[in-house]
């Protein structure tokens, strides 16, 4: 990957796509860099001993990735403001993704919850794993996803730092996420038997009005 950033050739059709587009946007370069220096955070995780550790993990890979997308609809000068709120949003997608992909997870010998959080619940891995839906387990569910919601709503703000007419799509991932969240709510400790998914039909009408807004703006841009 490196290699054909600095030359600006590949025979990949994805890189060349990346290659393309860090063309079109040189800023993005940056980006992509500081994701590439910190993508075997992935390859490497198997568990957080501490909340201080799954922080460290947000910042040393799922937002350098969460970047590579939203950096194209951030402001063209940021301050500080647009990466901070994708920075909340991440905290709660990847916090809700980590409980509602439990059963996954646990069936690849991992769990994204961290152990000191298990162990304020009375919660053993052990429990997780063979799917004991005691009080505790249903508490830390719970707690799990409402954690994750509270930072999913102060990221509907993120939209209005983007702009960018494009940046009401922001807005629907964050909506599609609170409606996730919603679903595994419902499931409670049954996520520990396979993951929840947000409702299809409240998901496309939102998928749709934000594409409705984004060309009510875009035609609103061209009059100016």
């Amino acid at each position: 990957m490196r290699k054909a950033l600095d030359s600006g050739v590949s025979h990949d059709p994805l890189i060349r796509t990346l290659l393309h587009t860090t063309a079109a946007y040189p800023r993005l370069r940056k980006v992509v860099e500081e994701y590439l220096s910190t993508a075997t955070a992935e390859l490497e995780f198997t568990g957080f001993a501490t909340e201080a550790d799954y922080q460290a993990y947000l910042d040393a890979y799922s937002l350098p990735a969460f970047m590579l997308v939203a950096f194209l609809l951030g402001p063209e000068h940021d301050d500080g403001d647009f990466r901070a709120g994708c920075r909340t949003f991440i905290d709660g997608s990847q916090r809700l993704d980590f409980v509602n992909d439990l059963a996954e997870d646990l069936a690849e010998g991992r769990l994204g919850i961290p152990a000191e959080t298990l162990a304020r619940f009375s919660v053993t891995e052990n429990d997780l794993a063979e799917g004991r839906e005691s009080p505790g387990v249903r508490e830390l569910v719970e707690h799990q996803i409402e954690r994750a919601r509270i930072s999913l709503l102060a990221a509907k703000a993120l939209p209005a730092l983007t702009a960018n007419p494009d940046g009401v799509l922001l807005g629907a991932v964050v909506e599609i996420e609170l409606l996730t969240a919603d679903a595994a709510h419902a499931c409670g400790a049954q996520l520990l038997r396979g993951s929840a998914s947000p409702p299809v039909v409240r998901s496309l009408h939102v998928l749709l009005s934000a594409r409705r807004r984004v060309r009510r703006r875009r035609v609103t841009g061209r009059r100016r």
